[in-house]
């Protein structure tokens, strides 16, 4: 099992995320419990490129102070949605033979929807704790509608188990 921790940037983690303080609090916890039963963490950061707010190099592009990686922990950097394209993590995770992967972070519909489907593709199980992702408002719905949309319609029964963080921590001990 490894917990993989996707774009919670500095650029883009905050207040106007959908239950940002409960979203914060519980992807803290998953963390902790994480490092507490030797699951490895992992980060992924999405970098737009030269000329974007969000591209290595500028401060907003590093990780939300709240969940900073401890020095061993790997850090993979991409270019698109999904956080197995094109990044090494895929090899990696296979590689290692993992199978179980807990997916918490931003934003629900656009790089963790395409990380927890191109997971499941891949033929990992995906672990979705509630409240561990979230998004702001788009043109088509709001942030909370998004976030009931991906959680309790999209991912669940096809993509990923979508549980609580009660039953996430318990699977992690």
């Amino acid at each position: 099992m490894v917990l993989l921790v996707v774009d919670t940037q500095k650029l883009i983690t905050n207040e106007k995320l959908y239950e940002f303080d409960m979203f914060v609090s519980s992807v803290r916890k998953i963390i902790h419990e994480a490092r507490t039963n030797n699951i490895e963490v992992i980060y992924v950061r999405h970098d737009d490129g030269i000329g974007s707010e969000l591209t290595k190099g500028t401060d907003e592009f590093e990780i939300y102070e709240k969940f900073q990686p401890m020095k061993e922990e790997k850090i993979f950097d991409k270019k698109v949605n999904s956080a197995f394209k094109g990044t090494g993590l895929l090899e990696y995770l296979m590689d290692k033979g993992e199978k179980d992967i807990i997916i918490v972070g931003l934003q629900t519909d656009y790089c963790i929807d395409a990380t927890i489907k191109c997971g499941f593709e891949h033929g990992f199980n995906i672990i979705v704790p509630a409240y561990s992702n979230t998004t702001v408002d788009n043109k088509f719905m709001s942030s909370e509608e998004s976030y009931k949309y991906y959680n309790e319609f999209m991912w669940k029964y096809r993509y990923a188990e979508c549980i609580s963080l009660d039953e996430t921590i318990k699977r992690m001990k």
